[in-house]
């Protein structure tokens, strides 16, 4: 698919994370991490974007501000004023009637919102509920899951826009409006809204879920594709172009199908957009069993979508030269893994020459803070995927036991000084490493069931020196 320029009507916000290098003629910035050297005719342009104007008219100038966007080094602002396009909504269910009541409520009911019953036992009850509501009720005969109900939904949509919403969520009204100016540009295939956690509720889990639900994918708004900031986003709230996504969910799959979805469209071409200012809140589970339970079903879907998407799945991504150091730290040789980074950074300053006014110094921040990232990455997939076999190493090898506990420890307690979550630390560590136990035992029985080990495997790159992609002729603009 070719994408075309950013229309002219949008404006341009920076990423955070975007860096302005020789004053304004390099950009350093992301998902994945680049340098971008611009032409001296295109400085003033994006100086003129940085300061609030809007794209403009002219197609160099819209392929440029598009590039700036794919990169992830900036985001699309749409006029407020752009026409709304017609919205559909299917909420699939499957008994449920008093969450679907609830769903229903928010979305105002009328003939635009088609619910789709996932062969329920009690049909008469899901029935009185969409009757009430003013909705349209469809009726599969038999149960074939999520995909399956939304893929039925879609079928029957006649609104350029359908709008996916679980019947255990609580959305309040107009939610989709701020989400449908994205749509001014046709390259936006499918919009996201943050889900929080709805009410307050009691317990650690309820304070963990509204935390780090692993259905909030965050504050930050990005481009959603594979390595971007955030790569997939959750169909239990999703606006979708209709003409874009005929295909529909993979119905073969019972979990995993929008991580799927979004891959595809990415795949394709098309922009999918996470837009945290909507938000939408979502019943989780808060009751340990059914929380453990979904856990492992979530991890199960690695499997899968290894095999649909290959190599977009890892069980953990870095450079090369971190992984380096972090096992000669690993394996105690710290003063090996610090000069492994000291020769990064020196390999690195010498791709910025040139690209940056103080090429070391930027050096050492990308690589140190790049270093930094992988060793919590590690100690991420430690927990997460490869705890099946750390706990026997652990046992077997008596110097591996302190290690493999820093490593277990440590990214749990950064985080919650970083977010500092509602709930002590002790209990906030117990609770992600239960999370992340859970949804590794999944990954295992997926790899089991498919019979794979992609998504235990981890993808070790040597581009650069610490993940910066160098400068290159795709890399001017």
């Amino acid at each position: 698919m070719d994408v075309p320029p950013l229309p002219a009507a949008f404006r341009l916000r920076p990423d955070p994370g975007l860096r302005l290098l020789r004053g304004g003629r390099v950009l350093l910035g992301g998902s994945p991490y680049r340098l971008m050297r611009l032409t001296a005719r295109a400085v003033p342009v994006v100086s003129a974007w940085l300061d609030g104007k809007p794209v403009g008219g002219g197609r160099a100038a819209g392929l440029l501000a598009r590039r700036l966007v794919q990169a992830g080094m900036m985001h699309p602002g749409p006029p407020s004023e752009a026409p709304r396009p017609t919205v559909t909504f299917v909420v699939p269910v499957r008994d449920r009637s008093e969450d679907l009541a609830r769903c229903l409520a928010g979305l105002s009911g009328g003939p635009d919102v088609i619910v789709v019953d996932d062969a329920s036992t009690d049909p008469g009850a899901v029935a009185e509920v969409v009757r009430a509501a003013g909705a349209t009720l469809v009726r599969r005969p038999v149960n074939g899951g999520p995909a399956a109900a939304r893929n039925t939904g879609l079928a029957r949509a006649a609104g350029d826009l359908v709008a996916f919403v679980d019947s255990d969520c609580l959305p309040e009204s107009g939610w989709a409006d701020a989400l449908l100016p994205h749509f001014a540009d046709p390259a936006v295939a499918a919009v996201a809204p943050r889900i929080v956690a709805a009410g307050s509720g009691k317990g650690f889990l309820a304070a963990y879920e509204r935390a780090r639900s692993a259905l909030d994918m965050g504050p930050r708004e990005s481009l959603v594709r594979p390595g971007a900031h955030v790569p997939y986003v959750p169909s239990a709230a999703l606006v979708v172009r209709r003409a874009a996504v005929a295909r529909g969910f993979d119905e073969g799959m019972r979990v995993g199908e929008d991580v799927d979805l979004v891959w595809r469209l990415a795949a394709d071409g098309h922009h999918v957009r996470y837009a945290p200012t909507a938000t939408v809140a979502h019943r989780h589970r808060t009751r340990p069993r059914q929380w453990l339970a979904q856990r492992v079903q979530y991890g199960s879907s690695a499997a899968p979508l290894a095999a649909r998407h290959p190599g977009l799945l890892p069980a953990t991504s870095m450079s090369g030269w971190s992984a380096l150091a972090w096992g000669l730290v690993l394996a105690r040789r710290p003063l090996a893994g610090a000069l492994v980074t000291a020769g990064a950074t020196g390999l690195l300053a010498r791709k910025l020459a040139g690209w940056s006014d103080r090429p070391w110094t930027t050096a050492a921040k990308l690589a140190g803070g790049g270093t930094l990232t992988a060793g919590e990455q590690l100690g991420r997939a430690v927990t997460r995927t490869w705890w099946p076999l750390a706990l026997p190493l652990a046992a077997a090898v008596p110097r591996l036991r302190i290690p493999l506990a820093a490593a277990a420890l440590l990214p749990p307690l950064l985080e919650h000084r970083r977010s500092r979550p509602p709930l002590p630390v002790l209990p906030w560590t117990l609770v992600r490493l239960a999370d992340d136990a859970a949804y590794g035992l999944g990954v295992w029985k997926g790899c089991v069931r498919e019979r794979t080990t992609r998504p235990l495997r981890p993808r070790l790159w040597w581009r650069s020196a610490d993940g910066v992609t160098p400068p290159s002729g795709r890399d001017r603009a």
